[in-house]
């Protein structure tokens, strides 16, 4: 087995920056406004395939000009797309970005995406069951990100679930990951461990892997990098600088799509964290989401020049 199998949801992005956010029943005038393909399924999809990955993304579109953006872009990315085409419209998300921090607030309304089923996801089964590593969010039912997972344990697939955005899990999901790679929100919402330091990381990572993570946890922080933690091995892996910073809304998609890639190449799973954080540490320096995603040799050429994470 070989490659990148993700399940997820494409959007489109339309971005809008100003110097701060609106009260409510405010108007304010913005800086900026762009439109342009994302969803996190889709952007980590792009993000594996510009970082070396063989990689399938399965998702649900409409037929409409969103639907092309994001078959254009799969294309130019070199990933194979694996869909459902209906009549309902596309997805879309409104992003905010504040123009001093480039910190951003997302509003995401699925749209085709939201309907994909379990059957959809069976109808995938070869395409999950053929590839090293599945990747999977929140964005899209949780049966049916349930059901890919299913698939992927059955076929002795490595699992990895992008718990984002921020939800309740079933019982009996945590089980099937292999690795779940939260933020510190995510982190504090699965775990009830307010997630504020490396410390404080490390409890929230012990308890997620009491609850049933199989592997490992990897916590994402940001500046401050992501602490990968097992039940031997607990490694502070440092954010990889590649310039300023001038929109962070791709870092964890570049970082799950990367690490994802890294994972189906056989790579120790800690450097394989540390290739994500190359690939975030270069996404945040651009605009965009999946417009940000770099290339194997710019995520190879970074990482010749920066130090490994400490213990």
């Amino acid at each position: 087995m070989s490659g990148v199998a993700i399940l997820g949801v494409f959007v489109a992005d339309t971005t809008f920056t100003a110097d701060r956010q609106p009260e409510m029943g405010e108007t304010i005038l913005g800086r900026s406004f762009t439109l342009g393909p994302g969803g996190k399924g889709s952007n980590q999809a792009v993000a594996a395939g510009r970082a070396g990955a063989d990689v399938h993304f399965i998702a649900r579109l409409g037929r409409d000009a969103f639907a092309d953006m994001a078959l254009s872009v799969w294309s130019e990315a070199g990933v194979t797309p694996a869909i459902i085409q209906c009549d309902e419209p596309t997805g879309a998300a409104m992003i905010f970005i504040e123009t001093g921090s480039g910190d951003n607030a997302i509003i995401v309304a699925p749209g085709a995406a939201g309907g994909i089923t379990p059957a959809d996801v069976e109808a995938q089964a070869d395409v999950i069951a053929g590839s090293a590593v599945f990747v999977t969010q929140l964005e899209q039912p949780m049966d049916a990100a349930i059901c890919g997972m299913q698939i992927a344990r059955r076929a002795d697939v490595t699992t990895i679930l992008n718990p984002a955005p921020a939800a309740t899990l079933p019982d009996g999901m945590l089980a099937l990951c292999d690795y779940i790679t939260p933020n510190e929100t995510e982190a504090q919402a699965l775990s009830g461990i307010a997630v504020t330091d490396l410390s404080s990381a490390r409890a929230a990572a012990d308890a997620l892997l009491r609850l049933g993570v199989a592997h490992a946890v990897i916590v994402t922080l940001g500046a401050q990098g992501v602490l990968y933690h097992d039940a031997e091995r607990s490694v502070s892996i440092p954010a990889v600088t590649a310039g300023p910073v001038v929109e962070t809304t791709g870092a964890g998609d570049a970082f799950n799509g990367a690490f994802a890639t890294a994972l189906a190449e056989g790579r120790d799973p800690v450097d394989a964290a540390r290739f994500g954080c190359a690939c975030a540490g270069l996404s945040v320096t651009r605009p965009g989401a999946a417009a940000s995603m770099p290339t194997r040799a710019e995520i190879d050429d970074l990482l010749a020049l920066s130090p490994m994470g400490s213990a």
